[in-house]
């Protein structure tokens, strides 16, 4: 492991290596001058795939198994605001989606 580790660095530049990836990456601010739908839509988009994320480390496989409270609980648990019925709809949407 390398004693360099800076965690404020933000986005890594291309070909750079990510050393720790359990360590979350400096947030940046979001462009500015697009229309308020579409940073409604992204952070919509973020919270779904951390609730998902956690559903899928919890042993929740399905979006069968995957239901509106138990996203909700999930939520709780991981400290994002409650979700709406969208937002659970766009959760079960990313569980079921192929690679």
């Amino acid at each position: 492991m390398s004693d360099k580790v800076n965690r404020s660095t933000g986005v890594p530049k291309k070909g750079e290596p990510i050393d720790h990836a359990w360590v979350p990456l400096a947030k940046q601010p979001l462009p500015a001058g697009r229309p308020r739908s579409w940073y409604i839509s992204h952070n919509r988009r973020l919270k779904a795939m951390r609730l998902a994320i956690a559903l899928l480390d919890s042993g929740s496989f399905g979006p069968d198994q995957a239901t509106n409270e138990k996203i909700r609980d999930t939520a709780e648990v991981i400290g994002v605001h409650w979700p709406s019925d969208a937002t659970c709809r766009m959760v079960r949407r990313l569980m079921a989606a192929q690679r």
